[in-house]
């Protein structure tokens, strides 16, 4: 008797990473719950690995910045009859500007897709993993929640690194119970992120060397997750920074950070 299919949640899953992911895990054999608040891309995505792959896909259009979003999701999942084993958080966006020029409506919703939305999910979802032994739980966070802050998107770092401590700490309690976690760490990624967020002229300055795309990244924070490692960082100038500011003087780094600010970002 075969076994059923697992299945894998992902958030925005309609461009960028989020959409990467969702092909690699229905190659991997994972059928898939996508949602996002583009309906029309969620539903070609399911099209298209539907006809690739022959793995079935439920479509959920949802804006996380409703704080009963993550509630209505998991409902649909269940009234579905569905199980997941797997869930990607992947969804977020940066607030460009500084904190004070922004107002607490922007910031509250960007708190509640980046943070709230994150926790809930997977405290709802949790137990089911943890009583079936198997879970894969990737936090989509960044680069930036390992280095020093910088002027401009103000909580976006301060939001990935609590990412990268929370999956610290969860893999900590349900590693044990067969619940792999995983923070994913990429650094300048090719996607929509900056087109959204309408900062493509500025990072575009970056050199090449920089960039990576989201297939590969997607790629590297399945096979993470799958072999139990629990913060990864993408690529290797993206873990040369990493380890380098574990080690240089701190008013260096605050140094180097407001330079990249001035060149690279909105503020």
């Amino acid at each position: 008797m075969l076994e059923p299919a697992r299945t894998a949640l992902i958030t925005g899953a309609s461009a960028g990473i989020g959409r990467a992911l969702a092909e690699v895990f229905a190659r991997n054999g994972f059928d898939l719950v996508l949602t996002a608040r583009r309906r029309e891309r969620l539903e070609t995505l399911a099209a298209e690995l539907g006809e690739r792959y022959r793995r079935h896909t439920l479509v959920i259009v949802e804006d996380l910045t409703d704080p009963a979003a993550p509630a209505r999701i998991v409902d649909h999942v269940r009234e579905a009859g569905l199980e997941i084993d797997a869930l990607v958080n992947n969804a977020g966006y940066g607030l460009t500007g500084t904190f004070a020029s922004t107002t607490w409506e922007q910031q509250d919703k960007f708190l509640r897709v980046m943070v709230v939305a994150v926790a809930e999910l997977t405290h709802r979802l949790l137990p089911g993993m943890i009583d079936r032994g198997y879970g894969r739980i990737i936090n989509v966070a960044s680069l930036a929640g390992l280095v020093p802050g910088s002027a401009g998107h103000t909580l976006y770092g301060a939001s990935k690194s609590l990412l990268i401590k929370f999956s610290q700490s969860l893999a900590a309690e349900v590693g044990p119970r067969g619940v792999n976690v995983a923070a994913l760490c990429p650094g300048f990624t090719y996607s929509e992120f900056h087109d959204v967020n309408g900062t493509r002229a500025l990072v575009s300055r970056m050199p090449g060397f920089m960039w990576m795309d989201a297939r590969t990244v997607a790629e590297q924070g399945y096979e993470a997750v799958m072999r139990g490692r629990v913060v990864y960082v993408n690529g290797r100038v993206n873990r040369t920074i990493a380890v380098l500011v574990k080690y240089l003087p701190e008013w260096l780094l605050h140094r180097a950070a407001r330079r990249a600010a001035r060149r690279y970002r909105q503020v």
